[in-house]
């Protein structure tokens, strides 16, 4: 058997992206089951938070929809209920948390086997939230987490999952 080190702070196709299961996901006790998703997939849980947000938080957030016809309906269903926050982290970690949410907006239009393929039929009500680039990923983490919010931890299983080749 071969062990071998993966140095993952050093590395520059780590990323970390922010998922937020929306008040639909929380009403209707999805959460675990979205969290098992990431878990499965090999990523790393460095952040986890449930909040209630109010009409700033939601301006902060969606600001560029503000001037869209959706955007009252969606700032009520966002501050409707709390929310679940979470960062994950991992090899080309925004396109992998993309993968899993389901790409599409509306849920009926999101692949079989993502999440808003699975429960979403709406654009809204869609379930989740996933980061769409690196650099809106790094924004919205800020934006949700405080620093001391996230935690850098080694992750046993990560020679199982990655090759020295993948970096």
């Amino acid at each position: 058997m071969v062990v071998y080190f993966i140095d993952m702070q050093n590395n520059s196709k780590l990323q970390r992206s922010l998922i937020l299961i929306k008040p639909d996901g929380v009403q209707r006790g999805l959460v675990g089951q979205i969290i098992h998703r990431f878990e499965r997939k090999g990523l790393k849980l460095v952040g986890l938070k449930m909040m209630k947000l109010n009409a700033d938080d939601v301006r902060k957030h969606y600001g560029k929809y503000s001037d869209k016809p959706f955007y009252k309906t969606l700032e009520e269903f966002m501050t409707s209920s709390p929310i679940v926050a979470m960062v994950w982290e991992g090899l080309e970690a925004v396109k992998a948390c993309r993968l899993i949410a389901g790409e599409r907006r509306h849920g009926f239009e999101s692949e079989a086997g993502s999440i808003r393929g699975d429960f979403a039929l709406s654009g809204a009500n869609n379930v989740v939230h996933s980061s769409d680039t690196p650099e809106n990923a790094e924004a919205e983490i800020n934006a949700f987490f405080d620093i001391t919010e996230l935690f850098d931890y080694s992750k046993t299983d990560y020679m199982h999952l990655y090759s020295p080749d993948d970096f």
